[in-house]
């Protein structure tokens, strides 16, 4: 026995290569109760979301999950793999998509393209890293796509010695 301790944590910026793919696993599979509460916990009082009889209606013939929900889950399937300890700050989302509707009882994955990277000009230290999540249900559908910036701290001097 070596008594080596590994602590799990994310990337370092250094650690990330542009055009990589990180495909994220487990999934998470989506419960009733995970739509309800989050849609009630952030006031999204949507029928779509929550009224079982007016949803079955509707084009789609049931309640769908919170989109709120599949974005923060796409981007939360990602922590541990990516920025778990070495994010500084998420610094924003742009093109926010939703190709396909996510239905309670659908089992979420996700994966993640490091699309560009460079070091910070106004904090040393910490670098800027794009990434572009995508989501997909059980089936392969893509359910969620979105481009996230975020800071990301570099590899710690007393590391690198």
């Amino acid at each position: 026995m070596t008594g080596k301790r590994i602590e799990q944590r994310g990337l370092y910026f250094e650690e990330f290569e542009e055009g990589a793919v990180y495909l994220h696993r487990p999934g998470r599979t989506v419960t009733e109760a995970d739509n309800v509460l989050f849609t009630t916990l952030t006031m999204n009082t949507q029928a779509l979301h929550l009224d079982a009889a007016w949803s079955a209606g509707t084009e789609f013939g049931e309640r769908l999950v919170n989109s709120m929900f599949t974005l923060s889950t796409l981007v939360g399937l990602s922590v541990a793999q990516l920025t778990m300890g070495t994010i500084v700050a998420n610094l924003g989302f742009s093109d926010v998509s939703f190709p396909a509707p996510v239905r309670i009882g659908d089992t979420l994955y996700a994966e993640t393209l490091v699309v560009s990277k460079r070091l910070s000009a106004s904090r040393p230290g910490q670098g800027v890293v794009q990434l572009a999540h995508t989501g997909r249900n059980q089936d392969g559908t893509v359910v969620a796509l979105a481009t996230r910036s975020t800071l990301v701290r570099c590899v710690p001097a007393e590391a690198g010695a």
